[in-house]
């Protein structure tokens, strides 16, 4: 007979991102759930709703790669503490490429870290690529972006996220080509509309086909009114977010009339 820890053995054997549900203080103390990041839980806390709340929960933390403490009601509700539930995440944080050591850059590895990203920053500009101009980054490397991506690109996944700052075609164009080699699940890049649509020429030139382009979020971010680097870094993360929910039209949560979480 298969056991919880036997599934949680396969998961981790093949490094699939998996999170184990423990309660540790409340009633069911002791019961566990598994929750992997796609396919069916295994286990259960003793309440099918209390079930659903952490399986929802171990999922967002799996997403940022996050270990720790949630407290809920006896069902599952929020803002309770009679049920106390560890959660631990078998999976690396998520990854943030960004391109381009500009002030957008400095602004969104910051947003970004709140997240919960491991963030490298990278341009072939070593006057501009130094660690002291972004100290939060866990790493800044001083190459060009399709070498980079041609070391590092076989390792994204969609958990993992590209981010072009760079306004230069020289720069942008072959990272966006390399870029769309790998699986990352968000790729977007800056620049205005004409910028865009000049870019677009650019890479269809180099043979990128139509299906492909789909995958590119330009301009990068969410229309939400941002100018100040961090506003922008701000609408950027919210695009993120939104398009790991799969979420292609975005409202003010006072319009939706559908359940809050997805």
């Amino acid at each position: 007979m298969t056991t919880l820890y036997d599934e949680l053995a396969v998961a981790l054997r093949a490094e699939q991102p998996i999170a184990l549900a423990t309660v540790v203080e409340g009633p069911g103390a002791g019961k566990k759930l598994l929750v992997p990041d796609r396919g069916e839980c295994v286990g259960t806390l003793g309440d099918p709703r209390l079930d659903h709340a952490v399986s929802r929960d171990a999922l967002g933390a799996l997403a940022a790669g996050a270990t720790g403490i949630r407290h809920y009601g006896a069902h599952g509700e929020p803002e309770h503490d009679e049920v106390t539930v560890f959660i631990e995440s078998f999976a690396a944080p998520p990854r943030m490429i960004i391109f381009g050591a500009v002030d957008f850059a400095a602004a969104l590895t910051n947003a970004a870290k709140l997240l919960k990203y491991s963030v490298t920053v990278c341009d072939a500009r070593p006057i501009f690529a130094t660690p002291n101009r972004f100290p939060a980054a866990d790493e800044v490397v001083v190459d060009w972006p399709q070498r980079l991506l041609a070391r590092i690109g076989p390792d994204l996944t969609s958990r993992d996220s590209i981010c072009i700052l760079t306004h230069d075609a020289k720069f942008d164009v072959p990272a966006i080509v390399a870029a769309l080699d790998t699986d990352v699940g968000y790729l977007g890049v800056m620049g205005s509309r004409s910028t865009h649509r000049d870019r677009l020429a650019r890479l269809r030139a180099e043979g990128v086909t139509d299906e492909a382009l789909t995958r590119l979020h330009a301009p990068i971010g969410l229309d939400l009114g941002a100018r100040t680097p961090e506003e922008t870094a701000v609408s950027i993360c919210a695009e993120i977010i939104a398009t790991r929910a799969g979420l292609n039209q975005i409202r003010p949560l006072s319009l939706v009339k559908t359940p809050i979480h997805h």
